[in-house]
């Protein structure tokens, strides 16, 4: 699209003024998280360095996003210029010819991009969607709260030690809870906590020869002590809450513990939104026999489909938003402890990020264990630690995060919950092909 900008008043041919005619439209489309409304506040900076280039913001939640997303490029709608997607979809999108690929300019340093980011956002070799920022999960807690009860919280603590702190933390009285997790149904919410806790148990989402494995033992003993932990020790409606609602949460000291993205310990150790920023300490996630997959990985990155409009203009905003200068800008406008994280080894090797982030050193070791390509105890057919990188896995995903916030809920039990989960996984991979 373009559109012309009128800025200036002209007399004849001639112009006073930095109007800018036929400027390109550049429209993004992106999830509402705080990261990405930076992102948008700073794009005045892009827009004065490229006054030919205008930005138009498209921002949703991240459910809807997705859904407008992946059916404008399915379709070749070229509704959008660049897309906020994440490192499920890159692959598979990159696949099936959807993508451009990134191509940033010698001054980017692609080399500084963490390695299992990098791999994960790449098809062949070839990146297709540039890290804006990365994560993995780990344990966030209130260390004063532990050290009363008399107990810490080493790296990588079982389940059933977890459990036994979050019990003698719980204490509904004075309004804290044990322990905060993510109970909203859906493939990027319930469900990516609760593979991972699968995973440390030693399991896997499919066999080598893709049979789901929803009724395997490892998944029921998991399942079995999420339920447990939020029925016992959670807060009160833990069944709608995901990331966001739990943040506030843990914001206002609420919580006790809370195993989540590695992103939110720049949120709560801020002291202008977190009551409780002096208080918070970081381990590596839980891990029951397996660290394999103990903790996933994440990344909102940008990509140009291939029916944009304007893909030459969508890779200088690439080449500007993802940069080491971008992090350097974050710095300057809102503090080293607010720039995205997870995407850059410069980043970590910062004295002046490392001075101010505490949480630096347990996300870069969270960030740097989780491998998509070798995601569990045993061997996988598919890529992805809280995923698996096939298009069936949404409506697997949102499937089994039903029927599990259902058991959460008493409708039913933990066996029949994953029974129902396991026949409606069958079914879509049966309709799909996998086996007959």
């Amino acid at each position: 699209m373009k559109r012309l900008v009128v800025g200036a008043v002209c007399a004849g041919l001639v112009c006073a003024g930095n109007a800018a005619f036929g400027a390109t439209e550049l429209v993004i489309a992106t999830v509402n998280n705080g990261h990405m409304i930076e992102m948008q506040k700073l794009g005045k900076f892009f827009e004065q360095a490229n006054p030919d280039i205008k930005l138009k913001w498209v921002t949703l939640e991240e459910g809807v996003l997705r859904q407008r997303m992946t059916t404008d490029i399915a379709t070749k709608g070229g509704q959008f210029d660049l897309m906020t997607i994440g490192i499920y979809e890159t692959p598979i999108w990159a696949k099936r010819g959807w993508l451009l690929p990134v191509k940033p300019d010698a001054a980017y340093d692609i080399d500084d991009l963490l390695p299992t980011i990098r791999e994960g956002l790449s098809q062949n070799g070839v990146l297709y969607a540039a890290p804006f920022y990365g994560e993995s999960s780990m344990i966030m807690y209130r260390a004063d709260l532990v050290k009363k009860a008399g107990t810490s919280i080493p790296d990588r603590p079982t389940w059933d030690y977890l459990r036994d702190v979050a019990a003698k933390i719980h204490d509904p009285a004075k309004g804290v809870y044990g322990i905060c997790l993510r109970g909203k149904p859906g493939w990027g919410d319930n469900m990516a906590l609760v593979t991972t806790m699968a995973n440390s148990y030693g399991g896997q989402l499919f066999d080598m020869k893709w049979q789901p494995q929803f009724t395997s033992k490892p998944w029921k003993d998991a399942v079995t002590m999420y339920v447990d932990l939020m029925k016992r020790y959670g807060p009160p409606g833990s069944s709608s809450n995901s990331f966001n609602e739990v943040l506030a949460m843990f914001n206002e000291g609420k919580c006790g513990i809370w195993i989540d993205a590695t992103i939110a310990a720049s949120f709560i150790s801020d002291p202008k939104q977190s009551k409780v920023a002096d208080k918070v300490a970081f381990a590596q996630s839980p891990a029951a026999g397996s660290e394999r997959g103990a903790n996933w990985l994440w990344s909102w990155a940008l990509a140009i489909p291939k029916s944009s409009k304007h893909p030459d203009a969508a890779q200088k905003f690439i080449n500007w938003s993802t940069s080491k200068e971008y992090v350097k800008l974050v710095a300057k406008e809102a503090g080293w402890a607010n720039v995205p994280t997870g995407t850059r080894k410069s980043t970590y090797a910062n004295p002046e990020f490392i001075k101010v982030a505490k949480f630096a050193a347990a996300e870069g070791a969270a960030i740097a264990t989780a491998d998509p390509r070798k995601p569990t105890l045993k061997p996988s057919p598919y890529v992805g630690v809280q995923y698996a990188a096939i298009p069936e896995f949404q409506t697997i995903g949102v499937a089994a995060g039903q029927q599990i916030t259902s058991a959460l809920l008493g409708k039913s039990t933990v066996d029949q919950a994953l029974s129902m989960a396991q026949q409606a996984a069958e079914r879509e991979m049966r309709k799909a092909g996998y086996y007959k």
